[in-house]
């Protein structure tokens, strides 16, 4: 399984949970170090992407910050925080499944690890998967109706 999969697998695990399915893996080499997904509603806590969740317990599974030999799957574009947290973990490489043109931040809408302020090392390459755009556009489209007819059921 390819590290893109690993997160497809974690984003789906994170809509059965009823969290907006996005799911990371951190490998470092072709060895897998962390696989999560989005747990915000579960933790309370509005830092629990995925993405700082990989890079929080694979800092700590590896022993160390830097993280320059290791690339990042994930299955939406980095918003603005996951995107500074590739930077100062000095992530080497970021592949995300689908573009975010409202928060990404690989690209989209801005390119974080490009601007020479921040010195950044993280290169970033879009994969396209069109199944994680799929699951994404799943997700939000259930959500809306879910909204809709509680609307309704009120009148």
């Amino acid at each position: 399984m390819d590290g893109m999969e690993t997160a497809l697998r974690e984003a789906e695990e994170a809509m059965r949970e009823g969290e907006v399915p996005v799911g990371a893996a951190l490998y470092c080499g072709e060895e897998l170090v962390w696989a999560d997904h989005n747990r915000r509603e579960q933790h309370q806590d509005p830092t629990a992407h995925a993405e700082m969740l990989c890079l929080r317990e694979g800092a700590k599974k590896l022993g160390r910050w830097r993280l320059s030999d290791c690339t990042l799957y994930v299955t939406l574009e980095p918003c603005p925080m996951c995107a500074g947290a590739l930077l100062m973990s000095r992530v080497g490489r970021c592949v995300f499944g689908a573009a975010d043109p409202e928060k990404g931040c690989c690209g989209s809408v801005y390119d974080l690890p490009a601007d020479p302020a921040l010195g950044g090392i993280t290169r970033w390459k879009e994969d396209g998967r069109e199944a994680c755009g799929n699951l994404l556009a799943s997700f939000f489209r259930e959500r809306r109706g879910k909204e809709k007819s509680t609307s309704e059921d009120a009148l």
